[in-house]
């Protein structure tokens, strides 16, 4: 999974144990500017590095997995955690502005596929069989 938002704040390396190590970072996430999101993701391991050459503030293009698992508390009370972790971060480059000042468009990720216009076949019989 993905996901584009401005960086918020960048946590420091922690040593959960002598052999689990994360870090975390929280992205401002704004797909309604009303109302923006802060996720958090966390790095593991070998991975809490992939933060360190961000900064508050800069656009950035999280690659993530989803993951998710049980706990019992000693009265068999079940709750269920999640967590986002990061595998890749990319600085997201800002749009080309042009001679205007006007940013260029972006191009388009496919081509949208040409319109038909059935009213053309007016007088056909239909051969469907429903």
């Amino acid at each position: 999974m993905e996901i584009r938002g401005k960086v918020h704040e960048i946590g420091d390396t922690q040593q959960v144990t002598d052999t689990f190590k994360k870090r975390d970072l929280i992205i401002q996430y704004a797909e309604n500017p009303q109302f923006v999101e802060y996720i958090r993701f966390e790095a593991t391991q070998d991975r809490t590095n992939i933060f360190d050459n961000l900064n508050v503030g800069d656009e950035v293009e999280v690659s993530f997995n989803l993951r998710g698992r049980p706990w019992t508390n000693k009265e068999g009370v079940t709750t269920y955690f999640n967590s986002l972790v990061a595998w890749r971060v990319s600085k997201v480059t800002t749009t080309p502005v042009d001679a205007s000042g006007q940013s260029a468009p972006s191009p388009q990720a496919f081509d949208t596929p040409p319109t038909v216009d059935i009213s053309a076949d007016e007088g056909k019989d239909d051969d469907l069989p429903f």
